[in-house]
């Protein structure tokens, strides 16, 4: 699929005294959390909470700076968290893409705010495994939001993303008969 790249605004919310800095970060729905350099931590006065270890791509191990609070602007979306002190690269991770409601196109290679939900972050506040108490319990119909992979999945297969995969449209007269 190639690298994805994207700009985003980040801020330390405990010192609004501090200019926001935009940054292009390289969006990786395969990691887990937000990284930055350690020239954003010292250049937005972040905080170390803890040291954390983690597994790297290449499968080693390191204990490295877990920082906070930080606030992520991306188009009309706001998101808060917390990011490890590595590399040289920013990086997006995926769980600060999710909080935002945000979307990588494969086919374009841009990250976008979800087009299922373009004015407000769309969230899922309960976790799987518990019992439904919405009315899909009594009418057996889930209408639960789409992940953002899938819209995305969607949008690269060039699928409607509210009506789904494209009806056919033959005449009858174009289909193959049914004859024995």
């Amino acid at each position: 699929m190639g690298l994805t790249t994207t700009k985003i605004e980040l801020r330390n919310p405990r010192r609004p005294d501090l200019p926001a800095v935009e940054i292009d970060a390289l969006a990786d729905t395969g990691s887990d959390l937000m990284c930055i350099p350690p020239h954003l931590q010292r250049r937005l006065a972040l905080e170390e909470a803890e040291r954390r270890n983690i597994v790297l791509a290449d499968g080693t191990r390191r204990s490295v700076p877990y920082v906070g609070p930080l606030q992520l602007r991306f188009g009309n979306r706001t998101g808060f968290g917390g990011a490890l002190v590595m590399g040289d690269l920013p990086l997006l991770g995926a769980i600060a893409m999710q909080d935002m409601d945000l979307v990588v196109i494969p086919r374009t290679r841009r990250v976008v705010v979800n087009p299922e939900s373009p004015d407000v972050a769309r969230a899922s506040a309960r976790r799987s495994g518990l019992p439904r108490t919405d009315a899909s319990v009594y009418t057996g119909r889930v209408d639960a939001p789409r992940s953002p992979l899938r819209t995305a999945q969607r949008i690269a297969r060039g699928t409607s993303i509210t009506q789904g995969p494209s009806r056919r449209t033959d005449t009858a007269a174009e289909r193959p008969s049914r004859s024995q």
